[in-house]
């Protein structure tokens, strides 16, 4: 049942957001192991590592459910997500030939400045892949162009990573976290980019919601309305690249999140982008810490990676909202 008030799906959507924080500092390395109660070194675990990994992971799946809803929105395609311009395949080539030129896997993975290596190599080459795109596209005023380039660059980019891993082979198992995907990086310096990110992508795609609104009509609506498309489509590729950007060089590749989150929210409101975009956030936040907190406690002690919990999960949702409405 569709209701038209906005509101209550942002209410509902902020308290599972706040169960599942709270599940998240309760689920440990060894599966459900409340903490909060107990002192000493208990204390000092939940507050260094379940509450900023919970709070980072609700943030990053903000910013993916953010960009999917500007990517669709842009593209006035339902099957648009944050990767469709190539960030995914250039963050990945960036963290590859980082691990290829430091030479072993072992040593580049542990350590704080060496994390930091990691996460700003994937933000270089995602924003990178972006550019990459942008200048085949030959900027932003032709659609189809712009959705060709992201494919080309997402495979050519994706075809180098893996020729890397084939020549150099002691990357694969660094690689292969980063690939899946993970939470368990993530600390209070994290959250604070993350959470700063996300505002101002939100405050800057809020600000353009009416643009999405118009070019939902059709781009010759929304110039004939006094939009100046081009600058505007720049503007939300901006947001679109650096909410995807960053949420890929903290977590890795996460799937699914902003595909299925702005799709969670059409399924329950239609409403226009001042309030899909929000809500959009809230959900792929809510999503993505879902996962999270299931790829702790499942098979623990054995955590199993989030991006095939979020690609089980959102792939099974879709499905689902396909066969029940096929049009």
């Amino acid at each position: 049942m569709t209701t038209t008030r906005p509101s209550i799906p942002a209410a509902w959507l902020v308290l599972a957001s706040l169960l599942l924080c709270a599940a998240g500092m309760a689920v440990g390395s060894a599966g459900w192991e409340p903490l909060w109660a107990g002192q000493g070194s208990g204390i000092s675990i939940l507050w260094e590592i379940r509450v900023p990994r919970s709070l980072g992971a609700w943030t990053a799946g903000a910013l993916l459910g953010l960009a999917g809803a500007v990517a669709q929105g842009l593209f006035r395609n339902p099957l648009a997500d944050p990767y469709l311009l190539g960030s995914a395949t250039g963050a990945a080539l960036a963290v590859a030939l980082l691990l290829a030129v430091m030479g072993s896997a072992s040593g580049v993975a542990g350590g704080w400045a060496a994390r930091l290596g990691l996460t700003g190599a994937g933000f270089i080459g995602a924003m990178g892949a972006v550019a990459v795109t942008l200048v085949l596209a030959r900027g932003v005023q032709h659609t189809l162009r712009l959705l060709l380039a992201g494919v080309i660059v997402g495979m050519v980019f994706g075809a180098l990573s893996a020729l890397v891993m084939f020549w150099v082979p002691e990357v694969m198992r660094a690689m292969q976290a980063f690939m899946l995907g993970t939470t368990g990086f993530l600390g209070w310096p994290a959250v604070a980019l993350l959470t700063v990110v996300l505002l101002v992508c939100l405050v800057a795609a809020i600000a353009f919601s009416r643009v999405l609104d118009a070019l939902a009509l059709g781009e010759a609506t929304a110039a004939s309305l006094g939009i100046a498309v081009g600058p505007a489509r720049m503007a939300l590729v901006g947001v679109m690249a650096l909410a995807t950007g960053t949420a890929v060089a903290q977590l890795g590749l996460v799937a699914f999140i902003g595909l299925a989150a702005p799709h969670l929210v059409r399924s329950v409101v239609k409403p226009t982008h001042r309030w899909l975009l929000p809500l959009s956030a809230l959900a792929g936040g809510a999503l993505l810490l879902a996962a999270d907190v299931l790829a702790r406690g499942l098979l623990a002690p054995q955590e199993l990676p989030v991006g095939v919990l979020t690609a089980v999960l959102g792939g099974g949702y879709l499905l689902v909202l396909m066969h029940r409405r096929p049009g």
